[in-house]
């Protein structure tokens, strides 16, 4: 157990999987930027990887079905048009995603992204257990990741983990999964990724409301 809690707390100092401060979007704001991508419904896993040492450093999960958003468990991700309600981001648009992603690769980091092909139930379930999650402690982020997928019809042999690694082989051995990686050698520091992520979206946010 010390060698667990020790991991989780090194893997907090390096991501910002350490508790969420974000702002609460309430309803309005919610659907006002809700999205549905019109491919298939899938789950994505992302694992936030260290470059130096390997370690898996950061969880979450996207969830594409009667909308998409991304389960972020006490992640640090944040966008003046992406609405947060406890660790779920919402309005998960193609653009939004590559910010998501892009703010996370860096030069000590990147994302290795898990993709698996479900049914539209599988995926309801995914987004209303997201939804019921609430606020995630810190360093729970692959904890409570797995928690939820065991909980989909068909992904009961998901073990329930708080190593992000660990997860990541889960659940690339089921079948059908695609894994890709995501990489980036910009600045170190993830508050730069988010800052310039975030203007990029408002610039084209302002662009299409024009």
């Amino acid at each position: 157990m010390i060698r667990i809690l020790i991991a989780c707390l090194l893997a907090a100092t390096v991501t910002g999987c350490t508790g969420s401060q974000r702002p609460q979007a309430d309803k309005a704001e919610i659907a006002a930027r809700s999205y549905r991508d019109p491919g298939p419904s899938t789950l994505t896993l992302y694992t936030m990887v260290n470059t130096r040492s390997g370690s898996g450093a950061h969880t979450s999960l996207m969830i594409s079905g009667s909308e998409r958003v991304i389960f972020d468990p006490a992640g640090s991700f944040r966008a003046d048009i992406v609405p947060v309600k406890d660790d779920v981001l919402y309005g998960i648009t193609p653009a939004v995603e590559s910010a998501y992603r892009s703010s996370h690769a860096r030069e000590t980091h990147y994302a290795r992204i898990q993709t698996i092909e479900v049914s539209p139930q599988q995926a309801e379930i995914a987004l209303q257990l997201a939804k019921q999650s609430g606020p995630v402690a810190g360093s729970f982020c692959a904890n409570s990741t797995a928690s939820l997928l065991q909980q989909v019809p068909g992904l009961e042999q998901i073990d329930v983990t708080f190593f992000p690694n660990k997860l990541s082989e889960q659940f690339g051995q089921l079948p059908g999964v695609v894994t890709t990686e995501y990489r980036e050698n910009d600045d170190a520091d993830l508050q730069k990724g988010l800052a310039f992520n975030n203007a990029r979206l408002n610039q084209l946010d302002t662009a299409l409301t024009q």
